[in-house]
C-alpha cells in the first residue's frame, strides 16, 4: 500500500458481496466500481473464498464513484501506518465473521428471515440479495417478449383468477418472469426447485421480497430438496388446484404423501422428458387421476428449447467448469434427440470429433446423415476426452465404463435427471473425491487415474452455467398457456390422460416471438388455403406433428 504518513490519509475499506461467492478473488472493478478524479494508488486486495474482498487505498483529492450497489464502505481518517494496520486487523476480524454470503454454512432451514413487509413464508439463502435478483429479472424480461406480451394482453382478463399453482422448476431469472406473469394473470404461486444446484439465490431472494412463497437455494441436500417441496404443498389454509412440474418430483410427492389433494387439482403441466415419462406410466397403470399437459413434446419446446438452448449452453457449461479447448477433442454424446442434436452441432462447429450412441434407428440415421459416427459406448470409451449423456434414461454410463475411461476424461449430463451417470458407484472407499471448484470434482482411482465429474451427474447447463433467456421465453410462454387452457377448460374436455398442447397454441407462441426479429409472415390467399385444406389463420400443422 502506498501511504503518506506525514499527513492525514483516508483509508477506504469496501466489501463487495458478489466476491463472496467466488472461489478466486476479483477486484471490485469486475462488478462495476470505478475510480475517477485526482491521484490514486493501486489497491491491495486481501481475499479468500470465505472472506470478503477487502480493498485499501490512500487517496487525496480524488472522487470515488461506486456503481456497484453491493459495496459497503467504511472510510476513516488515519495519520500513521500503525493506525492503518490496526484498522486493517479490526476490519479483517469483522470480515471473517461476515455471513452475508452464499458460502455461509448455516442452513436456510435454521434461519428466520422476513422480507421488508414482514412476511416470512419462504426459505431461501439470503433475503438481502433481493436487489441483485431484481436486476437480473429485469434483464430477463427484455429477452422474454412473448411472456411480457401475454402478461400485458391478458392481465386485464385475469384468466388464472382463483388458480393456486404449486410449481417445481429451476428457479432462475427466467422462471421468475414466468411466476410474476402467472401472478399478474391472477394466480397464487408457491414454488420449489427441481434441481439442487440450479437455483439462483439472488433471484429466489427477489421473489421472496416480492411476496412469493419460495423454498429453494443452491446446494440443497437431498433431504432439503424434499423438505422444500413439502413446504410448498403442505400448508394450512392453502391447497393447490394446478401443478407446474419439471421432472415429475412434485407430482410424485403429492401422489405419495397427499393423494387426496388431487380431488381439487384441475391439471398438471409437465415440461421434461423424465416427468412426461412418469405421467405416461401413471396413465398406463390407470393411476393418473387428473388431466396432464405434455409440454415437453410440444413443437415449441422440442424444436427450440431442447435444441437451440442446449446448442449454446453445452459449450458455456463446459467452458465455465473446465476451461477445456474443444478443437480436436474426441467427444461421445449419448442420445441424438433434440438435446443431443444441439450438443453435437455445437461441438462439431468448435472442431471436436463427435461420436454418437443411440438406440432409435431413426435418430441414429439422422446422426449418420448429419456427419457423425454412430458407435456403441464401449467401442470408444477408452479414447474419448469428454462423455455427455442426454437420453433421459438411467445407467447410461455405469461403473464399468467409468473404470475404463482415460485419465482426465470429463463426464457430464445434459438430461434432466441425475440417473444417467452411475455416480453412486463412485462413492466407494477405494476412490478419492477431490473438490476442484464449485460443481467440479476429481474422482481419483488407486493408480492415480482421475476423471472430471461435473455437477455430480446432474443437469450441466443449469447447474454450472446459465441458459439463453430468449429460448426459455418460448418454453415459459407455452407453460403459461397450458396452465390457462387446463384451468379454464370446461368439464369433460380433458379426461384423466396425458395431452399435447393444441398446435394452434404452439403457433401462437411462435408468432409472439417473431416481432423480435422484424420478421414478416406470408399470408395464404383464399385459393391457396382452399387448395391445402387449411384455415388461413392456422393451425398449419396437424396435432400429431412434432
Amino acid at each position: 500500500i502506498l501511504l503518506k504518513t506525514t499527513e492525514p490519509t483516508c483509508l477506504l475499506f469496501s466489501v463487495c458481496r458478489p466476491c463472496l461467492t467466488l472461489s478466486s478473488p476479483l477486484s471490485c472493478g469486475d462488478h462495476g466500481q470505478e475510480w475517477r478524479g485526482g491521484q490514486k494508488t493501486s489497491p491491495l486486495r486481501i481475499s479468500s473464498p470465505q472472506v470478503p474482498a477487502i480493498f485499501f487505498s490512500g487517496f487525496w483529492q480524488s472522487t470515488l464513484v461506486l456503481n456497484c450497489p453491493s459495496v459497503n464502505i467504511v472510510c476513516v481518517c488515519v495519520c500513521d501506518i500503525l493506525t492503518v494496520l490496526l484498522y486493517a486487523c479490526a476490519f479483517l476480524f469483522l470480515a471473517a465473521s461476515y455471513t452475508d454470503s452464499s458460502d455461509d454454512e448455516t442452513s436456510p432451514r435454521d434461519k428466520q428471515q422476513k422480507n421488508s413487509k414482514g412476511n416470512g413464508d419462504f426459505c431461501i439463502k439470503n433475503i438481502k440479495q433481493a436487489d441483485f435478483g431484481r436486476r437480473e429479472i429485469e434483464i430477463a424480461e427484455q429477452e422474454m417478449p412473448a411472456l411480457m406480451a401475454l402478461r400485458k394482453r391478458a392481465q386485464g382478463e385475469k384468466p388464472l383468477a382463483g388458480a393456486k399453482v404449486v410449481g417445481c422448476t429451476h428457479i432462475t431469472a427466467q422462471t421468475a418472469v414466468l411466476m410474476e406473469t402467472l401472478s399478474a394473470l391472477g394466480a397464487q404461486c408457491r414454488w420449489a426447485a427441481c434441481n439442487i444446484y440450479s437455483t439462483q439465490n439472488e433471484v429466489a431472494a427477489a421473489l421472496a421480497e416480492g411476496g412469493f412463497s419460495v423454498f429453494a437455494w443452491k446446494g440443497e441436500s437431498e433431504d432439503d430438496f424434499w423438505w422444500c417441496i413439502d413446504r410448498c404443498v403442505n400448508v394450512e389454509g392453502w391447497q393447490p388446484n394446478m401443478i407446474l412440474d419439471d421432472g415429475g418430483d412434485l407430482t410424485h410427492w403429492i401422489y405419495k404423501k397427499y393423494p387426496n389433494m388431487f380431488k381439487k387439482i384441475k391439471g398438471i403441466v409437465e415440461e421434461s422428458v423424465t416427468g412426461v415419462h412418469r405421467l405416461y406410466q401413471l396413465s398406463k397403470a390407470g393411476k393418473l387421476c387428473v388431466p396432464a399437459m405434455n409440454v415437453n413434446d410440444s413443437v415449441t419446446k422440442q424444436k427450440f428449447d431442447n435444441l437451440y438452448c442446449c446448442r449454446e449452453s453445452i459449450l458455456d457449461g463446459l467452458k465455465r467448469t473446465t476451461d477445456v479447448m474443444f478443437g480436436g477433442k474426441q467427444v461421445v454424446v449419448c442420445g441424438y434427440g433434440e438435446v443431443g442434436k444441439g450438443c453435437c452441432a455445437a461441438l462439431k462447429a468448435m472442431g471436436s470429433i463427435v461420436y454418437v450412441t443411440e438406440i432409435d434407428p431413426i435418430c441414429a440415421l439422422q446422426a449418420c446423415m448429419d456427419g457423425f459416427r454412430l458407435v456403441k459406448l464401449n467401442e470408444v470409451i477408452r479414447q474419448v476426452d469428454i462423455v455427455i449423456t442426454c437420453t433421459g434414461n438411467k445407467n447410461v454410463v455405469v461403473r464399468e465404463y467409468l473404470d475404463r475411461m482415460k485419465n482426465g476424461c470429463i463426464v457430464c449430463n445434459m438430461g434432466h435427471s441425475n440417473t444417467e451417470i452411475d455416480v453412486a458407484s463412485l462413492r466407494t472407499p477405494e476412490l478419492t473425491w477431490e473438490r476442484v471448484r464449485s460443481q467440479v470434482d476429481h474422482v481419483i482411482w488407486p493408480d492415480g487415474k482421475r476423471i472430471v465429474l461435473l455437477a455430480e451427474g446432474r443437469l450441466l447447463n443449469l447447474s454450472c452455467s446459465t441458459v439463453p433467456t430468449f429460448v426459455l421465453s418460448i418454453t415459459a410462454t407455452t407453460q403459461a398457456l397450458a396452465l390457462i387452457e387446463l384451468y379454464n377448460a370446461p368439464e369433460g374436455r380433458y379426461k384423466q390422460d396425458v395431452y399435447l398442447l393444441p398446435k394452434k397454441m404452439d403457433e401462437y407462441v411462435a408468432s409472439l416471438h417473431l416481432p423480435t426479429f422484424d420478421a414478416h409472415l406470408t399470408e395464404l390467399s383464399d385459393e391457396q388455403a382452399k387448395y391445402l385444406g387449411l384455415n388461413k389463420n392456422g393451425p398449419f400443422k396437424p396435432n400429431y406433428y412434432r
